[in-house]
């Protein structure tokens, strides 16, 4: 056996250095992006060079690998490594920490080998690297669209000892950069005020984002950020790292800058109460993380991710999405079929495609007349809704709207018949008392049982009632009482089985139920990650539908998101902005209503069903356009976004004037992605009806590039004021 050992071990060796030396340069490479990969002369691999694609192939492959080495001159054994183990020569922090089954915390890669092939919309490189000493290997996984200039990056990790390895870093990649200078824009928040931006300049040391939230896991910290190199970060110049982690659990961004003035971003998931146990031939896949280089600022970045995301990431990303009509601003839990009856007549008479339902509507034994019990229990309560779900979609169908149902499948009230004949099926602790979030707890995901019950709410609905259109899925708590009746002595395994076994729901419930979209809810914007968006058409940014407040989420994940996947509904918060104001700010994103027609005037009325017979017709210029953040509303009293049409023959502009001050000086907007050399009529849309547009350039044209460089009088003196401007080649 040990000689056995002894000639696989030499084989390696062999095979190491065989494809050292014929390998030695990995380009990894978008249209306007290279990330080049190089093999040491120790055999292991380092980041050469990360930034704008050079020009010959030449240059790439003599490359000096050394480059960015240490100062001290150790450059065998000190740079940039793309998988730095624990254990090894590097003093900052590592990507990857094993305790070996023999209890050695060491682990250092070699190459072995890399190919490339092709997937759908680029090219992946797939490169293998192994431990001189134990057999375990690391495949570093990189997929590039050149079109998107988008890099998609993971890592997998296996062995073959005897004995399981115990995981106490397991990062999704390493990125390094030599600048002058970095400043990190942060996304923060909690409930109702998602996706706050602040900024701030790192200096030596680590900068550390994370959650330990379990659930509901962005509820503070959100699983994206950008870096300014050289310069803070700007939306319309200046070289930008953008990044994303696609995890909808625990995660933790690392920004470590080190004695030498280099810095080095982790990616990964937060290892917090997450030793993780690896069984010998178990794989071990890390989430994968998106990022972008624009040269031109955040807008190009985001253009990037949002072109991307439409064509390879989001669900049902390049088909259309539906207005629709809630009734929880209207009604609370306060309703019967009678009045979901009156609001899907309503729905028909806005103009929107559908009706949705929202909680309230399922218990019997634990009926849920509030937040306090019947999470659990899905049966229609009957005393409420006698002809169930089915007679609410013929409703529906009758008023010649589709309908919508919200759940929250992932979560239990222990007022529930579920919770008293499966209490070992949510996460609790056995010894402590029992701390309650929202008056739930949150199901255990890691159990295969809760999986197949969790995945039987939504087959449920609609196997009984296929007219089912849509579904809100809403996720309310974080996980409290941290312990799993499922792994017992394995609590280390449970922040990362829960979020797989909510994949492995999402999986099934995509693969038999294909076309039916969904939203993903989590008290408002707390999932907002590109791997639930997989299974999701769109996400829920906030419960805080105040336009106001609105306009600086929405900025905020527009620098991530597409605005097809941003849900944004008119309310009566902030009744001091005009029904005009709330619609208009929705408009900019995918469009809804959570409002009773019996609140508005018959010119409100009008004006709204106008405003989505205008978001209807121009859905495909707003929903997959490119789009342009033009005016920010941090850095004025105003805000401006237009959106442009692949072919540049329609544009719309949204402009807000928020809150204007004293005879502020006003500067036109100039727009942004139009063709220069083609002409455009202005039209004001979205107009009160019996009223005119003021704008002096409303019905004129003008050329592309006047637009562009000198722009148009959108912003005046009024709070929470709003113009809606198309614009159409001829």
């Amino acid at each position: 056996m040990k000689k056995q050992l002894l000639i696989s071990f030499f084989a390696l060796l062999s095979l190491v250095c065989i494809n050292a030396e014929n390998n030695r340069t990995i380009r990894i490479s978008t249209d306007n992006i290279d990330l080049i990969l190089q093999v040491g002369e120790n055999g292991r691999l380092y980041q050469t060079y990360l930034g704008k694609k050079l020009l010959y192939e030449r240059d790439v492959r003599d490359f000096p690998w050394n480059v960015y080495a240490a100062s001290d001159g150790s450059v065998s054994k000190r740079g940039w490594e793309v998988y730095s183990g624990s254990g090894n020569e590097d003093f900052f922090e590592p990507a990857l920490g094993i305790s070996h089954s023999d209890g050695n915390l060491s682990t250092i890669l070699y190459y072995v080998t890399s190919y490339n092939q092709p997937v759908e919309g680029g090219v992946e490189t797939v490169i293998q690297l192994r431990d001189d000493q134990y057999p375990v290997d690391v495949i570093l996984h990189y997929v590039a669209y050149p079109k998107e200039n988008i890099i998609k990056t993971w890592s997998e990790i296996k062995h073959q000892e005897r004995k399981p390895i115990i995981l106490s870093t397991y990062a999704s990649t390493m990125l390094y950069f030599n600048n002058s200078s970095y400043y990190l824009t942060e996304f923060s928040g909690d409930w109702a005020k998602e996706a706050h931006m602040s900024s701030q300049q790192l200096q030596f040391g680590k900068k550390v984002i994370d959650t330990k939230l379990g659930s509901r896991a962005a509820m503070h910290a959100y699983p994206f950020f950008e870096v300014g190199l050289d310069q803070p970060v700007n939306e319309h110049q200046g070289t930008v790292l953008m990044g994303t982690l696609g995890w909808t659990g625990n995660f933790r961004f690392t920004f470590e800058v080190d004695n030498v003035g280099n810095l080095r971003v982790i990616p990964a998931i937060n290892p917090y109460a997450s030793n993780y146990e690896l069984k010998a031939g178990e794989v071990f896949s890390t989430p994968e993380f998106i990022f972008t280089l624009s040269y031109n600022g955040t807008g190009e970045g985001s253009r990037n991710f949002h072109e991307w995301a439409i064509n390879y990431s989001l669900k049902d990303g390049q088909n259309n999405r539906m207005t629709l009509l809630n009734n929880w601003e209207n009604t609370k839990f306060n309703f019967n079929e009678e009045i979901l009856v009156k609001l899907m007549k309503e729905a028909k008479y806005l103009g929107v495609d559908m009706f949705l339902l929202d909680d309230g509507w399922f218990g019997n034994k634990y009926p849920r007349k509030n937040d306090r019990a019947g999470l659990g229990d899905w049966d229609v309560t009957q005393d409420k809704l006698p002809g169930g779900i089915s007679a609410l979609v013929k409703s529906a169908e009758k008023a010649g709207v589709k309908f919508g149902i919200w759940i929250e499948p992932e979560m239990v009230n222990p007022k529930s018949a579920l919770f008293e004949k499966h209490p070992d099926w949510a996460i609790k602790l056995p010894n402590r008392e029992t701390y309650y979030y929202r008056n739930q707890l949150v199901l255990d995901l890691s159990n295969p049982k809760v999986q197949d019950y969790v995945y039987n709410v939504v087959a449920g609905i609609l196997e009984e009632n296929p007219g089912v259109a849509f579904f809100k899925w809403d996720c309310n708590s974080p996980i409290t009482n941290i312990y799993s009746p499922y792994w017992k002595e394995k609590q280390g395994q449970l922040y990362i089985e829960h979020v797989r076994g909510i994949y492995n729901v999402l999986k099934r419930i995509k693969k038999n139920y294909p076309d039916v979209p969904m939203m993903l809810c989590s008290g408002g914007g707390a999932r907002c990650d590109y791997e639930a968006l997989k299974y999701f058409t769109e996400f829920w940014c906030s419960d805080n539908t105040n336009p106001v407040e609105r306009i600086y989420i929405q900025w905020g994940f527009s620098q991530f998101f597409p605005a097809k996947a941003m849900c944004a509904h008119v309310t009566d918060w902030n009744k001091a902005a005009s029904v005009k104001f709330r619609t208009d700010v929705a408009s900019m994103c995918k469009l809804g209503f959570d409002i009773g027609l019996k609140e508005l005037t018959t010119g409100e009325i009008a004006y709204c069903q106008m405003a989505v017979a205008n978001w209807k017709r121009l859905q495909n210029a707003i929903m997959d356009g490119m789009q342009y953040r033009l005016v920010s509303p941090y850095e004025s009293n105003h805000m401006a976004i237009n959106y442009v049409s692949k072919d540049r023959d329609k544009a719309i502009l949204f402009a807000y004037d928020i809150y204007p001050r004293f005879k502020e000086k006003l500067m036109p907007v100039k727009l942004q992605g139009l063709d220069s050399n083609k002409q455009y009529r202005v039209d004001e849309i979205n107009l009160i009806p019996a009223t005119h547009s003021k704008l002096k350039a409303n019905g004129k044209i003008y050329s592309g590039d006047f637009l562009m460089k000198v722009g148009l009088n959108v912003f005046g003196a009024t709070n929470l004021r709003s113009h809606v401007i198309e614009l159409t080649a001829q």
